[in-house]
C-alpha cells in the first residue's frame, strides 16, 4: 500500500533504508491502516539503537493508545514478524499476533497464516511458554496443533479452568481470537480494548451459557463444601487455573445484568467467604476477591450486597479491610453504571423496638433518628441500648451504608448529564431526592419546560442544565432553590463555554496547562471521579501520560508529566476531546464538541487543579518545562 511521508519515514527508519537524523515524524500523523502496516516492523527492530529504536518505541507507543487496523498482508506480516524474533527473543508475543486478527476488517488470511503459525506455536511448546494461554489456543487454530496444546494447557488445571478449555477448542480461530481479546493477557505492546468487545463476546450464546455453569458449579462445590460433602481445605476450594475463569464468568453475567445472578451471589459470596468450621480462614480469598474485581468493572446495587454480606460472615483477620477497600472503589464505580444505580433502595427505614421507633429518614441528609410516640429523642434510648444491642449496632450500620448509597444514587444522577443515552429517570419516582432537582419536561416538539420535582407524566424528561438555560431563567432558579439543600450543584452549577482562544487552538485547550500538581492527590481524585488513567512513575516511559473519561459519548483526555525533580510532583498539560473514529478516537476541533459536554469536562479538570494545586518557590518554578 503507498504509505503516507510520516509512515515512510517510520517504515525506512525501522527497516534501515534511512539512517539520516531528518525532522522526526509525529506519528499520531499516520492512519490507523498505516499504523497496522509499521507494527510488524517495530516488532523486528529489536534493540537495534539510533533512529531505528526511537522509531520502534513510537509506533508502539502509538499503537497502546490508538486502535490500530491491519490489512491481510499486515496480519500475516505479524505472523512473519513473530516467526523472524524467535532466535534472540526466545519468545513470541501472540497477543500482538492475536490482536491483529481481531483487527483485520477485511478477513485475516487464515490458511496462509497456518506455517507461521505452527512455527510459533511448536516453538513456545517447546520452551513451555505458556504465559498467554488463550491467545496460544486461538494460534493453535491456525497451526492444526490443537491436540498437543490442550495437553499441556489442560494438565493439573482444575475442571472448571478445564472446561473453558475445552469450550473454546470446540470454536473456530475468529472466536477464539475474539475470547483471547477479552481476557486481555499480559502484553506490553498489547493494543487498547476493543471497546465493544464485551458486546461482541455476548454474542456467543454457548459462553453465556457457559458462564452460568461455571458459576452454579462454583456455588454447588461451595455448598458442598459447607454440608461436609468436601474436605474442607483453607483456601484450596478451588484448583489452578479455576478462580480466573469463574472470575471471567461473573464480569459477562454482571456485564449483562443477569436476572439469575443476585440470588447465586448471596449464596456464593458468604459461602466462599467462611469456613465451615470455626476457623479464621475461609475456602477461597482468590475467589471471593476475583468476584469483588468483576463487581468493580461492572457493579450493581445485588452484588455489592452480597459483597457486604461477605464482609460481614468471614472470620478472617484481613478479609474485611481488602473488601471495605473494594467497595470504596466499586461505589463511585456504580455511580457511572446509572440503570443499575438507579436500582439502589430509597434508603427510608422504620422500625419498632419496643415502645420506641428507630426512622431512617432520606428527605435531607441521611439521618437516624429515635422516636417515642410523637417526641424525638436526642439520642438512642438507655432502654432500647439495653434490650436490643444488636439492632442498634445494625441500625447505625445502615444508616452508613444508606448514607453511601444516597451518594452514590446523587453522582449516577450527576453522571446522567454526560450519558450517551437518556438515563430512566422515571424509575426514581417515589424517591425523596428527585423533588429536590429541577427536571425538564420536553411538552411538545423541542420545547422543554423546567419545574422541581418529576410532576409531568408520560413525557421526556431530563435533568435542567444552566448550559442549556438563559441567564434570565438561570438567576430565577437560584432564587428559588436558594433555601433548597439540592443533592448537587444544579442551579448554581459552574459553567464552562468554550473561549475564543481555545477556539482558535482548534483541537486541544490550555486553560488548564502549566500547574504544578500533587500527584499522588489528582490521582485518588482521578479514580474517585471515575477517569482511567495509568499511575506515572520514574520507570522507561512513564514520566507522561494521560487520563481519559466518557463524557456524553466523546472521551476527553488530560494530559500530566512527572517533575523529575519534584517528588510526588507533576505538571498539567492539555484537555482535549475525541470522537469514536476507526474503532478508536480521534481528536476533534474544539468548536464541535457539544457545549454541555465541554462544560461538564472542563468542570471536572477543574476540580482536579484545584484540589491538587502546589504553590511553588518562584526561583524552582522557574525551571519548569
Amino acid at each position: 500500500m503507498k504509505l503516507s511521508s510520516p509512515a515512510r519515514h517510520l517504515l525506512d527508519l525501522m527497516t534501515g533504508a534511512r539512517q539520516d537524523p531528518a525532522p522526526w515524524q509525529d506519528v499520531s500523523l499516520v492512519s490507523a491502516v498505516e499504523l497496522g502496516t509499521l507494527i510488524p516492523a517495530a516488532y523486528r527492530v529489536g534493540k537495534r539503537p539510533g533512529g531505528a529504536r526511537m522509531a520502534r518505541f513510537s509506533t508502539e507507543a502509538e499503537a497502546r493508545t490508538r486502535q490500530p487496523v491491519f490489512t491481510p498482508e499486515a496480519c500475516l506480516d505479524v505472523f512473519g514478524a513473530l516467526v523472524d524474533g524467535l532466535p534472540t527473543r526466545k519468545w513470541a508475543d501472540l497477543f500482538v499476533g492475536i490482536g491483529a486478527l481481531v483487527r483485520c476488517p477485511a478477513g485475516a488470511p487464515l490458511e496462509r497464516l497456518a506455517e507461521p503459525a505452527r512455527t510459533v506455536v511448536g516453538f513456545l511448546l517447546r520452551e513451555k511458554r505458556l504465559d498467554s494461554p488463550f491467545s496460544l489456543l486461538a494460534a493453535a487454530g491456525l497451526a492444526g496443533l490443537d491436540a498437543e496444546v490442550a495437553a499441556q494447557l489442560t494438565e493439573g488445571r482444575g475442571p472448571i479452568a478445564v472446561a473453558e478449555v475445552e469450550l473454546l477448542l470446540g470454536w473456530d480461530v475468529p472466536r477464539r481470537a475474539l475470547f483471547a481479546e477479552s481476557v486481555r493477557e499480559h502484553s506490553f505492546n498489547a493494543f487498547p480494548p476493543l471497546p465493544d468487545i464485551l458486546e461482541r463476546l455476548d454474542d456467543l450464546p454457548d459462553y453465556r451459557d457457559f458462564a452460568r455453569v461455571t458459576l452454579e458449579t462454583a456455588e454447588a462445590r461451595v455448598a458442598a463444601i459447607h454440608a461436609g460433602k468436601i474436605p474442607y481445605r483453607a483456601d484450596k476450594a478451588f484448583a489452578t487455573g479455576e478462580k480466573e475463569t469463574i472470575g471471567r464468568a461473573a464480569r459477562l453475567a454482571l456485564f449483562r445484568d443477569e436476572p439469575w445472578l443476585p440470588e447465586l451471589l448471596e449464596r456464593l459470596l458468604p459461602g466462599v467467604a467462611v469456613a465451615p468450621t470455626e476457623a479464621r480462614t475461609l475456602p477461597s480469598q482468590g475467589v471471593l476477591f476475583e468476584i469483588a474485581r468483576a463487581v468493580e468493572d461492572h457493579p450493581t446495587p445485588e452484588a455489592m450486597a452480597a459483597l457486604r454480606a461477605a464482609r460481614q460472615a468471614t472470620r478472617h483477620a484481613g478479609v474485611p479491610k481488602q473488601l471495605d477497600r473494594m467497595l470504596k472503589r466499586i461505589e463511585p464505580a456504580l455511580a457511572g453504571r446509572i440503570e443499575a444505580a438507579f436500582r439502589l433502595p430509597d434508603g427510608r427505614v422504620r422500625q419498632a423496638l419496643g415502645e420506641h421507633t428507630a426512622v431512617i429518614s432520606t428527605d435531607g441528609a441521611v439521618e437516624l433518628s429515635w422516636w417515642h410516640g410523637d417526641k424525638k429523642l436526642k439520642s438512642a434510648p438507655a432502654a432500647v441500648r439495653q434490650e436490643h444491642p444488636d439492632e442498634v449496632k445494625r441500625l447505625r450500620k445502615l444508616a452508613k451504608q444508606v448514607q453511601q448509597q444516597q451518594a452514590t444514587l446523587v453522582r449516577a444522577l450527576e453522571a446522567g448529564y454526560a450519558s450517551d443515552t437518556p438515563p430512566p429517570y422515571r424509575r426514581l419516582a417515589g424517591q425523596p431526592i428527585v423533588d429536590r432537582l429541577i427536571w425538564e419536561f420536553e411538552v411538545s416538539p423541542g420545547e422543554w419546560r423546567s419545574e422541581l420535582g418529576l410532576g409531568v407524566p408520560d413525557v421526556p424528561v431530563r435533568l435542567w442544565h444552566p448550559a442549556r438555560a438563559s441567564a434570565e431563567e438561570v438567576a430565577a432558579w437560584r432564587d428559588v432553590v436558594r433555601e433548597l439543600r439540592q443533592p448537587f450543584k444544579q442551579a448554581f452549577r459552574e459553567v464552562y463555554p468554550l473561549t475564543a482562544a481555545e477556539e482558535a487552538a482548534g483541537v486541544y485547550s490550555d486553560r488548564f496547562a502549566g500547574q504544578v500538581v500533587d500527584y499522588p492527590k489528582v490521582y485518588a481524585l482521578f479514580e474517585r471521579q471515575g477517569w482511567r488513567a495509568e499511575h506515572l512513575g520514574p520507570w522507561d516511559g512513564g514520566g507522561s501520560g494521560e487520563a481519559r473519561r466518557r463524557v456524553g459519548g466523546w472521551q476527553v483526555t488530560f494530559s500530566q508529566d512527572l517533575l523529575p525533580d519534584h517528588d510526588g510532583h507533576a505538571v498539567t498539560g492539555q484537555v482535549r476531546f475525541h470522537r469514536p473514529a476507526e474503532g478508536g478516537w480521534q481528536a476533534a476541533p474544539l468548536a464541535e464538541v457539544p457545549p454541555l459536554v465541554f462544560s461538564e469536562a472542563m468542570r471536572e479538570v477543574d476540580l482536579f487543579v484545584a484540589v491538587a494545586s502546589i504553590d511553588l518557590p518562584s526561583e524552582e518554578a522557574g525551571l519548569l518545562p
